[in-house]
C-alpha cells in the first residue's frame, strides 16, 4: 500500500483496537478487521503486516467488491493459458504473488459462495490450484480480511460460510467510528489541517476558530476519517486568509441550488426535472396576535431553519440568506435563537 501510515488518535476505544491489532501482529494467524466505511481498516492491516515478522515480505492487496463475481476466483488463485476465453498466458494469483507475506482481502462479504470454498480450502491446508490446472501450489501466506459487515449475521442468513468465518475469526479487531472516539476530532482535525497548510505553503497554520471546532466536533461522521479529512482538507484550502483562524466549513460538497436532481419515475419511466429549487412554505402564525408577532414569527422560522440546514455554520447561514455575518449574529440575538443546539 502506497500510503501515509500515520495512526492518529488518543480516544480509549481507538488506543484499545491498535492494541489489540499490535498484539496479533506478532502471530502468524489470520485477522478480521471490521468496521464501518472510513474507519481505517486498510491502516490496521498494514500496521499488522509491518509489525509481524513477515514484514520484509510482499503486502498483496485485494478489494473483493471491485472485481466481477467471474474474475474474482482468477484473481485469488490464478490461471493457466487457455483456462477461459482471453487466458492467452499463465498468471499468478494474489495467493502466489503473496507468498512469504500477507494478504489484505477488502471487502471480504462480498465473495461468492464458490470463491468462499476455494479460500476455506487455501486458508486449511496452504495449497491453491491455478484455475485449468490439477496441480496444487503450496503457499506460505497469512490472510488479514476487512469488512462492514456483521459476518457471524451474514452466516446466519447463508450468506456466508460458518466454517469460513472460524478460519479467519483467530482475531477480531473492530475499529470504533468517529462518534465514539471522544476528544479524537480537534486531534485529527489539527494533523489534517497541518498538512494540507504546508502542502499550501502556508507559513504558519493558523487553526480553526472556536466557533468552527465546535461545529467539527458536533458533527456526526458518517463517512468517519475518511469524511473528516475531506472536510478539513477542503477547508483550509478554500480559505484565503492563511492568517486568520479558518472561520468557514462546508460538510457537503454537492449542496448547490443547482445540482441535478433529475429522477426516472418507477411507474412510467419518464425523466422528471426537479433541478429547480422547491418553492418556498407557506409561513404560518400559530399564536401570533398582531402583524408584529406574525413578522417576528417568521423572521425566526427563516433564519433558525438556514442554521439548521447549515449545522449551525453562521457564515454559510447568512450567505444563504443573502445576509452579512454580523446582521445574522444581530438577527439571532433579536430573536432569541441560540448559537447552536443544546
Amino acid at each position: 500500500m502506497d500510503r501515509d501510515t500515520q495512526v492518529v488518535g488518543q480516544s480509549i476505544a481507538f488506543l484499545d483496537a491498535i492494541e489489540r491489532a499490535s498484539r496479533a501482529a506478532a502471530l502468524n494467524r489470520p485477522v478480521l478487521v471490521i468496521g464501518e466505511r472510513g474507519t481505517g481498516k486498510e491502516l490496521i492491516a498494514e500496521r499488522l503486516h509491518r509489525l509481524s515478522p513477515r514484514w520484509a515480505g510482499p503486502l498483496i492487496t485485494m478489494n473483493c467488491a471491485a472485481l466481477a463475481e467471474t474474475l474474482i476466483e482468477a484473481e485469488l488463485f490464478g490461471h493457466e493459458a487457455g483456462a477461459f476465453t482471453g487466458a492467452t498466458r499463465a498468471r499468478e494469483g494474489r495467493f502466489e504473488e503473496a507468498d512469504g507475506g500477507t494478504l489484505f482481502l477488502d471487502e471480504l462479504a462480498t465473495l461468492s459462495a464458490a470463491a468462499q470454498e476455494r479460500l476455506l480450502r487455501a486458508v486449511e491446508y496452504g495449497e491453491v490450484t491455478r484455475i485449468g490446472s490439477n496441480i496444487p501450489r503450496r503457499v506460505d501466506v497469512r490472510i488479514v480480511a476487512a469488512t462492514n459487515e456483521h459476518l457471524p449475521a451474514l452466516v446466519d442468513k447463508g450468506r456466508f460460510r460458518a466454517d469460513l468465518l472460524d478460519r479467519l475469526a483467530f482475531e477480531v479487531v473492530t475499529l470504533p467510528p468517529m462518534r465514539a472516539r471522544q476528544g479524537d476530532v480537534p486531534v485529527l482535525a489539527d494533523f489534517f489541517g497541518r498538512r494540507m497548510a504546508a502542502e499550501l505553503e502556508w507559513r504558519e497554520w493558523p487553526g480553526f476558530s472556536d466557533e468552527m471546532a465546535a461545529v467539527l466536533e458536533a458533527y456526526h461522521w458518517p463517512g468517519n476519517v475518511r469524511e473528516l479529512r475531506n472536510t478539513v482538507e477542503r477547508a483550509v484550502y478554500r480559505w484565503e486568509r492563511p492568517d486568520v483562524p479558518i472561520g468557514e466549513i462546508d460538510f457537503d460538497p454537492f449542496a448547490s441550488p443547482w445540482k441535478p436532481q433529475s429522477v426516472v419515475t418507477a411507474e412510467t419511466g419518464a425523466v422528471v426535472d426537479k433541478s429547480a429549487p422547491p418553492p418556498p412554505a407557506a409561513p404560518t402564525f400559530t399564536g401570533a396576535t398582531s402583524f408584529r408577532d406574525a413578522v417576528l414569527s417568521y423572521e425566526r422560522d427563516l433564519v433558525a431553519d438556514a442554521l439548521s440546514r447549515h449545522r449551525y455554520n453562521q457564515r454559510a447561514a447568512a450567505k444563504s440568506l443573502s445576509l452579512s455575518y454580523d446582521q445574522l449574529r444581530h438577527a439571532m440575538k433579536r430573536l432569541g435563537l441560540a448559537e447552536k443546539p443544546s
